[in-house]
């Protein structure tokens, strides 16, 4: 199984339309947005994903009924951190802000996703679940100009690829 990964769009809408263009030619099982979204009019721009996509809300997230309703309405599915599930036998848990993983991540965590610093990080370290990875795939939302990238993972070997666009 593989999955994308994409943090902090901030609604720039040129590059959610590309961010789904990257996702839907890589043939990917699903797409994980760890949060500030912003707008509803974001969670639209990614209707064109062919695949299902999670996530969870962040701190720029404000306007949550209409957030909601746009998720509902593309059928998407967020919540509030964790999201916490199991995937191809991984136990992922994901989060906005990289604080919020205290008194929730632990060693039996394969995948820890999280956004908010709008900065790459990608640290492995052996735990009791083997290897647990932590990954932020850095910014979308155009802030820091050539650092736009987005991830995919792949749960069944655990190899992550940052793409920058």
């Amino acid at each position: 199984m593989r999955i994308g990964v994409v943090s902090d769009t901030h609604n720039n809408l040129k590059n959610v339309t590309r961010i789904v263009e990257i996702f839907n030619s890589a043939q990917l099982d699903r797409v994980i947005h760890t949060g500030d979204i912003t707008q509803a009019k974001t969670i639209h721009a990614f209707a064109g994903l062919s695949m299902p996509m999670y996530g969870v809300f962040g701190n720029n997230d404000q306007e949550r009924p209409q957030l909601e309703a746009a998720i509902a309405q593309n059928h998407f599915q967020f919540c509030d951190p964790p999201f916490v599930d199991v995937w191809a036998d991984r136990r992922i848990i994901v989060v906005h802000d990289p604080t919020e993983f205290a008194g929730h991540l632990g060693d039996h965590h394969h995948l820890a996703l999280h956004g908010h610093t709008h900065r790459y990080r990608l640290e492995r370290e052996n735990s009791a679940a083997g290897v647990q990875t932590i990954f932020n795939p850095g910014e979308c939302a155009g802030h820091m100009e050539g650092y736009n990238a987005v991830g995919v993972v792949d749960l069944v070997h655990m190899e992550v690829e940052l793409l920058k666009f």
